[in-house]
């Protein structure tokens, strides 16, 4: 194991979880929760934390100020803390309240927006809340990770050589859509350097990100209210959307079997399976991979608790056996 003397210092880079034993998936699952942030969000946070170091816009005196629903406040709560900066996340009322209390730990002023935008809901109210932010002080310094590029950079350089080196025979690699920085990273490295991959983008139901009628969303982390700047469409083949039911079902059948993942990885799981079903005969071969952004304990009192599933989701939304009967209280 490395040395290390900084919690950024640190990615698991190839651990991966084979579904087919366990749930008879042909899947395999690139786990990225296993670092101090707790997701793969830390690559793109120090990436861009980096650059505008190496830039000089960040300086001693600077106030990081960033929108999130969860990972990303997380994740630069953890460098914020290790290298001496303050940190604003601004989020909204569906942010995981372990998240927040992860964030607060760390020391991240934590804002929470709880009224959504009329045209770009809770995304566009925070976006409009760090525009207030930046004009009323020059010391706050928005890194936006919906139109920054060392995002997808992050990726590009990381996670797109990680999977490629590991999977010499990759065929189709499965990747959640959020800002779409590690699906514009992955998909952009493997057109330039395995164009025979077939990318595969997995959305949230209620998302706009691929042009869908915008809808409630509960579960944090993929999708978006408003399409995202660095999203090129031409880089992607598929597009699958997930109702959130099937979300919380996909984690639920993982935690079954032990594996205690995040909404944002049981989303891609859903959109894997869904994807599976309709062009299984059609696949070009090759081993299939997903990203897994994250791990669930931040999700305990949301997609693990029956009575919050069957409050948002109606009473039948899930039985109450197994693991989601031992969440009820």
């Amino acid at each position: 194991m490395p040395i290390i003397s900084a919690p950024h210092e640190f990615n698991e880079n190839d651990l991966y979880v084979d579904l087919g034993p366990s749930l008879g998936v042909p899947l395999h699952l690139k786990c990225e929760g296993f670092n101090f942030s707790g997701s793969i969000k830390q690559k793109a946070a120090l990436e861009m934390v980096e650059a505008a170091e190496r830039s000089g816009l960040l300086t001693a005196d600077s106030i990081l100020v960033e929108s999130s629903s969860g990972n990303l406040g997380v994740a630069l709560s953890t460098i914020a803390a290790s290298k001496g900066y303050r940190f604003v996340c601004v989020t909204d009322s569906r942010c995981n309240l372990a998240t927040r209390q992860m964030m607060e730990a760390l020391g991240t002023e934590v804002q929470i927006i709880t009224e959504p935008h009329p045209e770009g809901g809770y995304l566009g109210a925070r976006l409009a809340r760090l525009q207030q932010l930046c004009a009323s002080d020059d010391r706050y310094v928005w890194l936006n990770q919906y139109v920054n590029a060392n995002n997808w950079r992050a990726h590009h350089r990381l996670t797109a050589p990680q999977i490629a080196r590991r999977f010499t025979d990759l065929g189709v690699l499965f990747v959640g859509a959020g800002t779409t920085g590690t699906l514009m990273g992955c998909a952009r490295w493997f057109r330039a350097h395995r164009p025979e991959v077939r990318i595969v983008a997995v959305d949230s139901v209620g998302s706009v990100i691929f042009g869908g009628p915008p809808e409630t969303r509960m579960i944090p982390g993929l999708g978006a209210g408003v399409r995202p700047p660095l999203l090129d469409e031409s880089f992607v083949d598929d597009v699958v959307h997930v109702p959130e039911i099937d979300t919380i079902r996909a984690c639920r059948r993982l935690v079954e079997r032990g594996f205690l993942f995040g909404g944002s990885t049981g989303t891609v799981v859903a959109g894997a399976e869904r994807w599976f079903a309709e062009h299984g005969a059609d696949r070009r071969g090759g081993t299939a991979v997903a990203i897994a952004p994250d791990l669930g304990e931040r999700y305990l009192d949301t997609v693990y608790q029956a009575n919050w599933v069957h409050r948002l989701y109606g009473s039948d939304a899930l039985d109450l056996d197994g693991a989601m009967a031992a969440g009820t209280p």
